[in-house]
């Protein structure tokens, strides 16, 4: 199993109990099929950089978790469907950045060891 980071982009018109809904049916999905949440950090309302489907804000959501590769394709098929995704990145975890993940988190035991020559 490996780590990943999924960050969605909601389109902004989302009411804040559609929002909880739609993480709650990735975070769903991830767990129904082998995969489990490490973390999730629900950005809320941010200015895009260059509009989406002439809209200029977006609902982000971030999580984190860990699963089988082949739930990603599942993830993605779910993902197109969704009317309210304007965009998506799933992005394979190293273990240097679960490492910056789990610090900026406030674990500071997470810390890489050092290599022994």
């Amino acid at each position: 199993m490996s780590n990943y980071e999924l960050m969605v982009i909601f389109t902004p018109v989302l009411s804040e109990e559609d929002y909880k809904a739609a993480q709650k049916k990735f975070a769903d999905v991830i767990k129904d099929n082998g995969g489990a949440i490490v973390h999730e950090n629900p950005w809320g309302l941010k200015s895009l950089a260059y509009p989406i489907q002439k809209k200029t804000t977006g609902m982000f959501l971030v999580l984190e978790y860990t699963a089988p590769s082949d739930l990603n394709e599942k993830l993605k098929i779910q993902l197109n469907r969704d009317e309210n995704v304007l965009r998506y990145m799933v992005n394979k975890l190293d273990k240097h950045a679960q490492a910056y993940n789990a610090r900026k988190r406030g674990n500071l035991n997470a810390e890489p060891k050092p290599v022994e020559a």
